[in-house]
Order: C-alpha cells, then sequence, then structure tokens
C-alpha cells in the first residue's frame, strides 16, 4: 500500500529541486509526508571515467545528445524504489516540447496516479531510444525552449501536489483555483477597501452571498471570453452562464 504519493526525479542538476521540496505548498506537502521526492542524477550511473552521459548525435549536426544508456539505468533504480514503496507501475513522464500539453485535465490525471518518474532533459535532446524502451509519456508545458526539463518538472509537481488533500491549508482552495471549472478566475480583493483612489467592488462588502457568488461568476465568464475565448468554445454553458456573459458583453457596448 503506498501511503504517499512516490516522485523520482532524474536530472543532471538535482540541487535545482532544492526551490521546490523545501518551500511553499509543495514543500508543506513533503514535510507532512502526503509525496516523498527522490532525486537521481544519471552521472552516477554513468561507466566512464569522465561520468559523462553525453555524446555527439549520428548524422552530425550542432551539441550533444543525452545518452541511453545512463538514464536507463537511473530510470531503473527509480522504478525499484518506487516499486519497494508499494507503487505497482511507475509512470515514466519525459518533460519535451513535443509532448502533450500540460492543462487542469492531465494535471488531474497525474494527481491520480501513486508514482511518478520525471525524466528532465538537457542539451539537443535525448536518445530516442531511450524514450522509445522507456517513456509512458511526454509532457510539455508550453510552446516555447527552455534550458533542460528541470523547470517543467518542477511545474508539473507543484500543480499536482496542490491537489493531495491536505497540501492546501483551505481545503477549498484547489477547488476554486483557475481552470478547474474550465473558467479563469475572478478578482480577488482585500484590504484596505480603498487603494490610491481605487475602491473594492461594492458587492462584495454587502455580504449577500448569492449575489457574490453571481458577480464572481460573471466575472469569470467575461475574463475568459476576453483573454482565453478557446475556454467557451469548448464549454457548454448553462443558461445562468449564458445570461450572465451576454450581461456582461452587453454592458461592455459603447452607448
Amino acid at each position: 500500500m503506498v501511503v504517499a504519493k512516490q516522485i523520482d526525479v532524474i536530472s543532471l542538476f538535482p540541487d535545482m529541486f532544492d526551490a521546490i521540496s523545501r518551500h511553499g505548498v509543495s514543500g508543506r506537502a513533503f514535510e507532512r509526508g502526503l509525496a516523498h521526492l527522490q532525486l537521481w542524477n544519471p552521472r552516477e550511473f554513468s561507466t566512464n571515467p569522465y561520468r559523462s552521459v553525453d555524446d555527439r548525435p549520428y548524422g552530425g549536426g550542432p551539441g550533444m545528445v543525452m545518452q541511453a544508456e545512463p538514464l536507463a539505468a537511473a530510470i531503473e533504480a527509480a522504478q525499484a524504489r518506487q516499486h519497494d514503496a508499494g507503487v505497482g507501475d511507475p509512470r515514466v513522464i519525459f518533460l519535451a516540447p513535443h509532448g502533450r500539453r500540460l492543462d487542469h485535465d492531465a494535471v488531474m490525471r497525474l494527481a491520480s496516479l501513486d508514482g511518478l518518474v520525471l525524466l528532465c532533459g538537457r542539451y539537443e535532446g535525448v536518445d530516442q531510444r531511450l524514450i522509445d524502451e522507456s517513456v509512458h509519456e511526454c509532457v510539455s508545458i508550453g510552446d516555447y525552449v527552455l534550458s533542460g526539463g528541470e523547470l517543467a518538472a518542477m511545474v508539473v509537481i507543484d500543480a499536482l501536489l496542490r491537489q493531495l488533500p491536505g497540501a492546501l491549508g483551505d481545503a477549498q482552495s484547489a477547488d476554486q483555483d483557475s481552470f478547474v471549472d474550465g473558467l479563469l478566475d475572478y478578482p480577488h480583493y482585500t484590504r484596505p477597501e480603498v487603494w490610491r483612489g481605487r475602491q473594492v467592488p461594492s458587492v462584495l462588502l454587502g455580504g449577500d452571498h448569492e449575489r457574490i457568488r453571481r458577480w464572481r461568476l460573471q466575472q469569470s465568464l467575461a475574463d475568459t471570453a476576453a483573454l482565453r475565448p478557446d475556454l467557451l468554445r469548448n464549454r457548454d454553458l448553462s443558461k445562468e452562464e449564458s445570461v450572465l456573459l451576454a450581461q456582461s458583453l452587453q454592458a461592455e457596448q459603447p452607448e
């Protein structure tokens, strides 16, 4: 039986993960024993005297390519550790630009798994044979290039740890995040009531919880329509949502 989510990361720069293992929501999740993080440096599995894990690409071209064998050995060590922790089938995820785009549904699916092995690439890439042999799926956090997979792996870890019961101070926080219901989040306000001449919307001050709920929903709909209309195209609006969105769009029309 798995008592905590098991996360293993294979990276040439394991110290980078101090940022996520020691701070914030993710750090609290590890501290509370909700998840366990194990880091593996593939250089420890290199068999050459220089502990190198890369070589020139076949066919020519710039840069270096990470070799299959040290990465395979690191993955197998991570999987063996997870098996000992009770994970039956750890899923190996390669962080790469060509992978499936990370979204809320993907986060929830990954959060439901007992064990993940995150592979962070570097240089020009990873020997394709390693991907074909050992990787279950590839995940991308966006259409841009990073120096390596470490930052992407940290994004994945932070996003899924937020979904673990007990990771957040308020149990409702994860349910009210952006994208949970397919919409962007509504605007938030706190004290003081007036800041540099800007007033908190009066609806938030009256204590009418139903009016506040409708106002927040309307703001979410309006912001989503303005900033991420693609999200609305994939959503079946309820009658209430349709009315609130229409009212919002009508209010924006010039007189």
